[in-house]
């Protein structure tokens, strides 16, 4: 067995980041505290420095600025491999400049065992486009072609392997004290509903003999003991069913013209057969998800059905809620993003535990890691849209801005460059407003904060996490999370 990792080491401190609060909302202030620091601590961990290091770097590309004094004594701690000088000219040479600065933990890293999470679940995750592909199937090429299009580009799959890790993380812990069925030992035909039709005399979507008998049907099992059942496994495709289907609908409402390094669908097949495919693959996932036969996890992906719609509202219209009461502009951003993004990872982290018949507070730990992480995902997703190429992200880059959004780099910026009030108000509207804006964003200190406070969410998601008991999974768990830091794309 392979015990939980304990990196802390490797993840920044937010007592070593300074930040200065300015909006004039306690809210905010709220906010802005998960990502300060005292000044009086200079030995900043290596994370920190590479937020500053590429935030410094970006300051010295886009306009004339001079370094701050700090960056001088950074460049005098670093003494492994390329020598950091906060004057690189290019994002490649900055890079260099940063990874410099973690060397000595790189190589502790290296020393670790790592934990595979692909592997780990194998054949579980290997068949998810495949067995996708077949719930997909429908009478109209067409249709067919459009549902299909952006499974065909290899995703990140980031939410069915979350749901298969938590599904072999918390078959270990703690069950409820009455099962409707004996799940420590599994027959096939004990799972066959999940491609059944419940109502008498509905046509099967599916034609008998699509998916193998003996591994379609039958649980898998770690050496561990972990266990990942055939409704868990239904479940992980589900969510990436809903998933993709909310991203043909942002494609449409963005007018994206890539996803996945491919032509959007809108693109290549118009907005009409864009949104129809959209809304076919949720009738898909609903169909698939009532006959999992579960009336707890159908009423948590319901419900984060719902938060898509309602999170996508939000981002179109303005920071008042229904009472008329006006909302922090933050606090209205972590609830759109929490909306959008953060409640399909929880809820399907908590259905994943609720199909594994878990008690109710490992179900409670499945969803406040999956809601966190999810939230962390978010923010350095639009940190991400100010730091790396269209290439490296699959999409667009430079997006953001450009449809009017206040994400986190803007928010924390307007801190510091209160001349941001009136662009974030009209929507970065105006000629020269979406440049303005991202130059702001890097004279500020917007992206290091959002990379504290992303790392604020992985910090809470990993204490929810280490509730589990210990296996590989669960380390594979953490992993992620820690790595969610540093991702590119």
């Amino acid at each position: 067995m392979i015990p939980a990792i304990n990196r802390r080491s490797t993840r920044p401190s937010f007592a070593r980041l300074r930040i200065r609060t300015l909006l004039p909302t306690a809210t905010t202030r709220a906010y802005s505290k998960v990502a300060t620091a005292a000044k009086q601590q200079d030995d900043q961990s290596p994370l920190s420095k590479i937020a500053e290091g590429i935030n410094n770097t970006l300051r010295s590309t886009v306009m004339p600025f001079q370094l701050p004094n700090s960056t001088a004594s950074h460049a005098n701690n670093s003494n492994n491999g390329v020598p950091f000088t906060g004057e690189a000219a290019t994002w490649n040479q900055a890079v260099r400049e940063a990874q410099s600065l973690v060397k000595d933990d790189v190589d502790k890293l290296e020393q670790q065992p790592i934990i595979d999470p692909a592997k780990l679940v194998g054949r579980d995750l290997w068949d998810l486009k495949g067995n996708i592909a077949k719930l997909l199937g429908s009478g109209h090429p067409s249709l067919n072609t459009v549902a299909k299009h952006y499974f065909s580009a290899d995703g990140k799959h980031v939410r069915p392997l979350l749901v298969l890790l938590i599904a072999q993380a918390t078959s270990i812990a703690p069950k409820k004290s009455t099962q409707p069925k004996d799940i420590t030992h599994h027959n096939e035909n004990q799972y066959r509903s999940i491609d059944t039709p419940i109502s008498n005399g509905l046509q099967n979507i599916l034609k008998d003999g699509v998916f193998d008998q003996q591994t379609h049907y039958t649980p898998s099992i770690t050496h561990q003991g972990c266990t990942i059942l055939p409704t868990q496994r239904r479940l992980a495709e589900i969510s990436e069913m809903i998933h993709t289907a909310s991203l043909l609908h942002d494609d449409v409402i963005d007018a994206s013209a890539t996803r996945r390094n491919l032509p959007s669908a809108n693109a290549s097949f118009g907005n009409k057969m864009a949104v129809l495919a959209g809304d076919f693959l949720l009738a898909r996932a609903s169909l698939t998800l009532a006959r999992l036969r579960n009336s707890e996890c159908i009423e948590l992906m319901a419900t984060c059905l719902a938060n898509l719609v309602e999170g996508e509202f939000m981002q179109l219209k303005n920071t008042r809620d229904k009472d008329g009461k006006a909302k922090t502009t933050f606090d209205y951003y972590i609830e759109k993003t929490y909306m959008k993004t953060g409640s399909l990872i929880a809820q399907s982290c908590k259905s994943s535990a609720v199909l594994g018949n878990c008690t109710s507070e490992v179900n409670d730990i499945a969803f406040q890691f999956g809601r966190n992480l999810g939230l962390a995902f978010q923010l350095v997703d639009d940190m991400l849209d100010f730091t790396v190429t269209a290439a490296d992200l699959g999409k667009p880059a430079g997006a953001d801005l450009k449809l009017g959004l206040a994400t986190a780099p803007v928010l924390f910026a307007w801190e510091e460059f209160p001349e941001l009030e009136p662009l974030i108000k009209r929507k970065f509207a105006n000629e020269g407003d979406v440049e303005k804006a991202r130059l702001l964003v890097y004279q500020s200190d917007g992206l290091k904060k959002t990379l504290a406070l992303a790392e604020e969410h992985c910090n809470l998601a990993i204490t929810a996490i280490k509730k589990l008991p210990p296996s590989d999974a669960r380390s594979a768990l953490i992993q992620l999370t820690e790595k969610l830091l540093t991702r590119r794309h």
